[in-house]
């Protein structure tokens, strides 16, 4: 007779061998859980359908306080599946996925399914489930193979924090916390709108120093721990390279964090929470943020913090200009300019270093050895930002990847020694210029000009910009067309900044080849309207499942096809709209007989009522 007892045996002897009971961190249950969150999900998680599930083990991690793995064994391995996954009492893979369901509701859920009576013939099915999620999908690895073994934790986590559903989800808690703690700091920080972004990045570096994550806690918190946390800033930066007038850089960003120390109301005890608002902020951030970065390195969290706080400013939501580029835009920017590992990039208008970490990504997952990795990291990314605070934020965004700070520079690119030390250097350009303002010599053509003429010859190019450069005729535009080619404009989606109401186009240039030098060059104009996002009024733009295959589309049309209603080729000079609306044809072909009637309906109407 099969016992059951035999596959559990094998089940721990295997979680023994992969290091589970050897780490304090790790804590391996059977059958119940001593954390009565756990016990509460699990109260009504019964195979039997009422009362109290019981699974063969939950295994839960300090390290990793969002996550749990839950395992069900069955001893005959024709019990391990049924075919609609709705005998949870009988079937590992159902009970298994039974108890995902329920605990998924708090934690991101690994769940494994186990059958067999020995390790030769031990079937085992992997799964995930995100908090939140309706379903549990397959456990694939980075190369899209489905797990079939038991994994150590570390591997467990690295295969399921690769799911680009939980990935998704994980922002989506992060969002929520970011707008939390916005509320809190309002509250009970005092500080200016400006200073807040540069709480959080302060604190992330802070916890990045071993010495200060280790001993935050211990701080005397109305005495100690504003200095004490300055002074894990003040040797993160002073450790960190920054190139080429480095002790002044890191005097700037010193400067940018002194508020920390000097601001009485940081350190002020709360008489009913027993803790300081800066305690809260370090302790919510560590628990909460630096899991996340040290997950999505390429992920641009400072950014989308600044983002999300500027979102409640009031005003046009733009601070000085700033419209940060979500990060979906930021990666396509790096596909259109097919960056390689040799690649090397330059962004003018740097903002946070959204662009720098999204081009640092891409030649990172291409790179093959450790020499090649270095190059990116010291070598091929080249940044400028003006506003002091910003710059700030920007070498913080990338001390916390441990790269891509090494030629950051603050400045105007403008600026006749900054533009010495990135001219012809890169091969490849991007920026989100500040918009709309009204300085001379600060036109959004100008940033664009100076950017171009800053890379090397038949560099790429590319820039998101308002719909109103590209309708629009400027004097700037002849001297640009002088100088570089317009390869393509894309017309983006109308809501693409929400909440911010401004509509884009992303432009494409090839640097230093006159326009006219080819008299026969036509430029591509794609219609990139839908990119699967929808709106939500707390959240912002989020994606669905449709981006992915939107953006392969997209990429797949680019300077390639020429597709009634999305897509088309032309010549075009100085005067002319560079936009695909002005001269797409129309497509009829998805006109249904229904809307084609409502037309007509609407067309009969109008003339009888204005004759």
């Amino acid at each position: 007779m099969k016992n059951e007892k035999i596959t559990e045996s094998i089940v721990r002897e295997s979680l023994r061998k992969l290091g589970y009971f050897a780490s304090d961190a790790i804590v391996v249950e059977e059958q119940k859980s001593g954390n009565p969150r756990i016990q509460k999900l699990l109260s009504s998680a019964s195979k039997s359908g009422e009362g109290l599930g019981r699974p063969e083990f939950i295994v839960t991690s300090k390290a990793d306080p969002d996550f749990l793995l839950v395992i069900e064994c069955k001893a005959d391995t024709k019990f391990h599946e049924s075919p609609n996954r709705d005998r949870y009492r009988d079937y590992a893979v159902d009970g298994v996925l039974l108890y995902a369901s329920n605990l998924s509701r708090d934690y991101h859920v690994v769940a494994l399914a186990v059958s067999g009576e020995s390790e030769s013939s031990l079937k085992v099915s992997a799964f995930l489930q995100p908090k939140g999620s309706g379903n549990a999908t397959v456990l694939t690895d980075r190369s899209g193979m489905e797990i079939h073994e038991i994994l150590s934790w570390t591997e467990c986590m690295k295969y399921a924090k690769f799911d680009k559903d939980l990935a998704q989800a994980r922002k989506s808690d992060l969002m929520k916390f970011s707008r939390e703690l916005h509320n809190y700091m309002r509250d009970y920080c005092k500080i200016v709108e400006a200073q807040k972004p540069l709480l959080v990045s302060g604190v992330l570096l802070a916890l990045s120093d071993n010495a200060f994550e280790r001993s935050y806690r211990n701080y005397d918190q109305e005495k100690e721990l504003a200095r004490e946390l300055f002074g894990a800033i003040r040797r993160v930066i002073g450790e960190a390279e920054l190139g080429l007038n480095q002790e002044s850089k890191k005097r700037a960003i010193g400067n940018a964090y002194q508020f920390i120390p000097d601001h009485p109301e940081l350190s002020k005890m709360h008489p009913k929470e027993g803790e300081t608002p800066l305690f809260h902020v370090v302790h919510s951030l560590a628990q909460n943020v630096k899991p996340f970065i040290e997950d999505h390195f390429d992920f641009d969290v400072i950014g989308n913090f600044y983002g999300e706080f500027i979102r409640y400013t009031g005003g046009d939501k733009k601070g000085l200009g700033i419209v940060l580029t979500p990060k979906h835009i930021t990666e396509l920017f790096a596909d259109l300019a097919k960056l390689d590992k040799n690649a090397t990039v330059l962004d003018t208008c740097a903002g946070t270093g959204g662009f720098l970490i999204s081009a640092m990504k891409k030649m990172l997952d291409q790179a093959e050895t450790e020499a090649e990795k270095e190059r990116i990291k010291k070598h091929a990314l080249f940044g400028v930002e003006q506003e002091p605070q910003m710059f700030a934020l920007a070498v913080s965004n990338m001390i916390l990847r441990g790269d891509g700070k090494t030629n950051l520079f603050q400045g105007s690119c403008f600026d006749e020694d900054i533009y010495e030390k990135i001219r012809d250097k890169a091969d490849a350009g991007f920026i989100n210029p500040p918009y709309s303002q009204k300085g001379d010599g600060l036109h959004e053509w100008n940033f664009i000009i100076q950017l171009l003429d800053a890379l090397r010859k038949n560099a790429t190019g590319i820039v998101i910009v308002p719909m109103s450069l590209a309708i629009a005729s400027h004097p700037l535009r002849e001297r640009l067309l002088r100088e570089h080619r317009l390869e393509a404009v894309m017309s983006m989606p109308d809501d693409l900044f929400y909440p911010v109401g401004v509509v884009a186009c992303i432009m494409v240039f090839t640097a230093h080849v006159p326009h006219e030098s080819d008299p026969h060059h036509e430029s591509w104009f794609g219609y990139w309207k839908d990119d699967g996002f929808r709106k939500d009024r707390v959240e912002g733009r989020i994606p669905t499942k449709r981006w992915p295959e939107i953006r392969e589309k997209w990429l797949y049309m680019y300077r390639r096809q020429e597709i009634t209603g999305k897509s088309v080729w032309k010549k075009v000079g100085v005067n002319d709209e560079w936009c695909a609306e002005a001269y797409l044809e129309t497509d009829y072909s998805d006109i249904s007989d229904e809307e084609f009637e409502n037309e007509l309906k609407k067309f009969f109407v109008f003339k009888s009522l204005h004759g």
